[in-house]
C-alpha cells in the first residue's frame, strides 16, 4: 500500500503542470524544424520540385524523426510514465547514432557538390558548420545519457541536444528572406552565426524558468549556451586555416 501511495505522488508530482515546460520546449523545437524547412525542403518536396541524393533525404528524415522523438519523451515524462520513457531510451541512442553518421555523410555530399560546380573550397570551408555542430550534438547527447539517473541534468541536457541543431533550419529563413540571390554553392561561414544566435534564445527562456522557479539557472544551461555559441562563432575562423582545409580537404579527396 505505501508503495502505491508513493507510486501516485510520483506520478502526480510528474504529471503537475511544471513539468509540462520541456514538452511545451520540445514542441517548439519540432515547430522550429518543420517551419525552418518548410520552404526549402518540405514544400519542394510536396510540389516534387525538390531533388537531392538519397543520403540528404535520409539525413533530414532521421534529424526530424529526432524532434518528434524528443516530444513523445518529453510529453511520457510529463505525464509520469517514466518506465516508458526509460525503455524507448534506447530507440534515441539508435537515432542519435544514425544522425551522425548521415550528418556526417550528408557533409562530404555537401563538399562533393560544391566541388562540383567550381567551389571546391567554399565547400570544404562551410563543411565545419555542419561536422561541429553533429560533434557537439554527439557530446551533449552522450553527457545526457550518462546522467539519465541524475534528471535535473539529464533532461536540460537534451533539451541542449534538440536546441543545437536547430540553426540550420533557422538558417534557411534568413537565407530564403534575407539573403540575395547568389551563385550556387555554400554560404559563407559568417552566415551561420546570426542563426545560431536564434536558436540559442530557446535556452533563453529555460534560463528565464529557471531563474523564476529555482532561483538560479542550472550550470547545464550556462555552460551549454557558451559552449553552443563558442563552436558558432569559432567555425568562421578555424574554416579559413590550413589545418581545416587539410582535414576536410582530405576527407572530401577520399571520397570522390
Amino acid at each position: 500500500m505505501t508503495t502505491l501511495i508513493d507510486d501516485r505522488r510520483v506520478r502526480a508530482r510528474d504529471a503537475s503542470p511544471a513539468r509540462y515546460f520541456y514538452l511545451h520546449m520540445a514542441l517548439a523545437c519540432a515547430a522550429t524544424a518543420f517551419l525552418g524547412f518548410a520552404p526549402t525542403y518540405w514544400v519542394p518536396l510536396a510540389h516534387r520540385t525538390f531533388s537531392a541524393s538519397p543520403v540528404i533525404h535520409f539525413h533530414g528524415l532521421l534529424f526530424f524523426t529526432w524532434t518528434l522523438y524528443f516530444v513523445l519523451q518529453t510529453w511520457l515524462a510529463a505525464s509520469g510514465r517514466v518506465v516508458n520513457h526509460r525503455s524507448l531510451g534506447i530507440a534515441g541512442v539508435s537515432i542519435a547514432t544514425a544522425m551522425v553518421i548521415f550528418g556526417f555523410f550528408a557533409s562530404v555530399t555537401s563538399m562533393k557538390n560544391a566541388a562540383a560546380v567550381g567551389q571546391a573550397d567554399a565547400g570544404i570551408a562551410f563543411s565545419i558548420v555542419p561536422l561541429s555542430g553533429i560533434a557537439l550534438f554527439a557530446v551533449v547527447f552522450v553527457l545526457g545519457i550518462m546522467n539519465t539517473r541524475r534528471p535535473e541534468i539529464h533532461k536540460r541536457l537534451m533539451l541542449l541536444a534538440a536546441v543545437s541543431i536547430l540553426d540550420a533550419a533557422i538558417a534557411r529563413w534568413f537565407l530564403t528572406f534575407l539573403a540575395p540571390p547568389g551563385p550556387p554553392g555554400p554560404p559563407p561561414v559568417p552566415v551561420t552565426i546570426a542563426p545560431a544566435v536564434v536558436a540559442a534564445l530557446l535556452l533563453g527562456v529555460a534560463m528565464v524558468r529557471d531563474w523564476r522557479t529555482e532561483g538560479r539557472v542550472h550550470p547545464v544551461y550556462i555552460c551549454g549556451t557558451l559552449a553552443l555559441l563558442a563552436v558558432k562563432v569559432l567555425n568562421w575562423p578555424v574554416s579559413e586555416t590550413a589545418a581545416w582545409h587539410a582535414f576536410a580537404g582530405g576527407i572530401l579527396a577520399l571520397a570522390q
